[in-house]
């Protein structure tokens, strides 16, 4: 099945701990285009059962390794990755992504060199 990934733009964050005891975002992957997918019913009863609560499920191509360790940014939003899918027969290889929206946000680290 051929996908589209028209919907929009995320990027991919992993978490760093900082010496001051926070955390805060280092970008990974930037601007992976991504298609909305809908939040059924069996994928939204399984995330309560394990207590979260999924608020966006993504499709994006599967071109580089992302974890459920990761925060995606959508629209400015952060979400947690609480899954990453392979579904079987896309062209091209694709990953669903559930995201939970993180309740409270991450610092961004810059993420380019300052003017000297």
């Amino acid at each position: 099945m051929n996908q589209t990934f028209n919907d929009g733009v995320l990027k991919v964050f992993s978490v760093e701990a900082q010496d001051d005891g926070t955390e805060k975002l280092k970008l990974e992957h930037g601007k992976l285009r991504y298609e909305e997918r809908t939040v059924g019913i069996n994928r939204y009863y399984r995330a309560k059962q394990e207590n979260v609560e999924i608020s966006k499920v993504l499709r994006t191509q599967r071109l580089k390794n992302i974890s459920t360790q990761d925060v995606a940014v959508v629209d400015g939003e952060q979400y947690h990755i609480r899954r990453a899918v392979f579904p079987r027969d896309t062209v091209p290889p694709c990953w669903d992504l559930s995201l939970e929206r993180v309740t409270h946000d991450y610092d961004f680290k810059p993420t380019r060199k300052k003017a000297e």
